[in-house]
């Protein structure tokens, strides 16, 4: 069992949401904690609640979409406390029809949910391996990386792609003995602004009318997901006490919801019995 008291996390997504929540949960741990996103505003507030709790924090404005700004966020990690322990894979947006997007809503995706991946294992393995001490990478997936669902297609795709990614890379860590390890999370329904895409649309994937929701319409929208799915909604903070807990047991697969377990069965049911799946 990985030693976090004193040891050096980064998190991406780290301004809202679970990937606050996992930074939270870090500072608990007694963890220095590296906080990335794109938002410097709600990076200082997490900083700021994190500092009044007696953690050693940094915040580096990160758009995890580009190489260059992983690369720079590996490197300030390194710099200012020599080492990482474990990089929490988290930052993420939802949404995306196949039949109904652009090719600019598939880069943006992509980009953010997919390709950030790749850029955090590409920037913090070696790094990670070379200081031959336990430490760990955190994908944050989702169920909808197991379980596919009409209406969010790409999004879909890249968490389909995060969940392989982890797979093949916790055989080749292993091949390796490698004394670096590799989680992936795969959550149904969290309570977090990702819902309210419109607050983070690029120009080029401007909608006419952007869709921004307030804070009564994302309840109400949560609310209504839960309902229709008979699954229950998660609060972020209860996702970060869940993923820390199974990374206490060296869990490759954290699956947070149990409801989540029963799609996963019937997707392998029907993949074993060459079944087409029900659509309504």
């Amino acid at each position: 069992m990985m030693e976090l008291k004193g040891k050096v996390a980064v998190i991406t997504g780290a301004g809202s949401g679970i990937g606050r929540s996992l930074a939270k949960r870090a500072a608990r741990a007694g963890m220095k904690i590296v906080l990335a996103g794109r938002n410097q505003a709600s990076l200082s507030q997490v900083e700021k609640e994190l500092r009044e709790q007696g953690a050693t924090t940094l915040t580096v404005q990160t758009d995890v979409s580009k190489q260059q700004d992983v690369e720079m966020l590996a490197r300030r990690s390194f710099d200012s406390f020599k080492a990482v322990h474990l990089l929490i894979n988290n930052a993420g947006i939802t949404g995306g029809s196949i039949c109904e997007s652009t090719l600019a809503d598939w880069q943006w995706i992509m980009g953010i949910n997919l390709w950030s991946v790749v850029y955090g294992v590409q920037a913090f393995l070696p790094l990670m391996e070379a200081q031959m001490d336990q430490s760990r990478i955190v994908n944050v997936a989702s169920v909808a990386g197991i379980v596919a669902s009409a209406d969010l297609g790409i999004y879909c795709v890249t968490k389909y792609g995060v969940v392989g990614l982890s797979e093949a890379l916790y055989y080749e860590l292993a091949q390796r003995k490698s004394k670096v390890s590799v989680s992936v999370v795969c959550p149904s329904y969290v309570k977090t602004p990702i819902i309210d895409t419109g607050r983070n649309r690029p120009p080029q994937v401007a909608l006419e009318t952007p869709i921004r929701l307030t804070e009564a319409e994302m309840d109400a929208t949560w609310q209504s997901l839960g309902t229709k799915s008979n699954s229950k909604v998660w609060l972020p903070d209860d996702v970060a006490d869940y993923v820390f807990d199974a990374i206490g047991q060296e869990k490759l697969y954290i699956v947070t919801h149990p409801e989540s377990k029963a799609w996963i069965r019937t997707r392998m049911e029907n993949i074993l019995n060459e079944s087409n799946p029900a659509t309504e």
